[in-house]
């Protein structure tokens, strides 16, 4: 399928194949055994009546295809290859979710941000992990667990407040929906940084927040002067 390979020059929307069964199972088997990740399966996409729907029945879903299929959905995580390709062989189709606040947490910008913050963090030759991006435009870097909960001190610390600027963090009881999801017709979740040997050594949420709560005061900025 058709990737975002680092670092990202564009923003433009790139169309998305249609997404195969195959590659889900693959990615969340790959994701358990190689990067020692929990994965559990979400809801799915099906047909209805010549129109792509969530498997959860709600027309209006806010997330098609791409969320927890049920309330108890952190238990039933695994990291496990065994038990996620038997999972995934049970339901090909089931979007590839990874519960946040266990191996890692993840910090979420807008997608303008994120590529401003992106660049400028690799000319600092900074530590990184991977990164997704997701097309509801916005981009989620993977820190160290424990990130969630100190981010709103950390960035008030700069000068600003998380609510302000649109910079959150995903811990325990959340989670991040993984490529190569689709998400219902907006296209797929791509890496924007893959997972490689590299970046196995996830990066502390200090090392990385100035930059980023910077691209994300500065695009705060710009859109109340678009506003004005």
């Amino acid at each position: 399928m058709m990737v975002v390979e680092e670092p990202i020059g564009v923003t433009e929307t790139v169309r998305i194949p249609e997404q195969r069964d195959e590659q889900l199972l693959g990615a969340a088997v790959r994701y358990a055994e190689e990067r020692h990740w929990d994965v559990f399966p979400g809801t799915w996409l099906q047909v209805q009546e010549g129109k792509e729907r969530c498997s959860c029945g709600d027309a209006g879903c806010a997330s098609p295809g791409a969320h927890p299929t049920r309330p108890d959905w952190a238990g039933r995580s695994t990291g496990s290859g065994v038990a996620a390709r038997r999972m995934w062989s049970a339901q090909p189709g089931a979007s590839v979710l990874l519960p946040t606040g266990r191996t890692f947490d993840a910090l979420d910008v807008p997608v303008s941000a994120g590529c401003l913050a992106l660049a400028r963090m690799e000319r600092m030759n900074l530590p990184l992990g991977p990164v997704t991006c997701t097309p509801d435009r916005r981009m989620l870097f993977f820190v160290l667990p424990g990130a969630a909960a100190k981010v709103d001190d950390l960035v008030g610390k700069l000068g600003w407040s998380t609510a302000a600027i649109d910079l959150l963090g995903r811990g325990e009881g959340h989670y991040v929906v993984a490529p190569p999801t689709r998400i219902g017709g907006r296209g797929a979740v791509q890496w924007a940084r893959r997972p490689t040997p590299a970046n196995r050594w996830l990066p502390d949420a200090e090392e990385i927040i100035s930059p980023l709560a910077y691209a994300c005061g500065r695009e705060a900025a710009d859109a109340r002067l678009r506003l004005s």
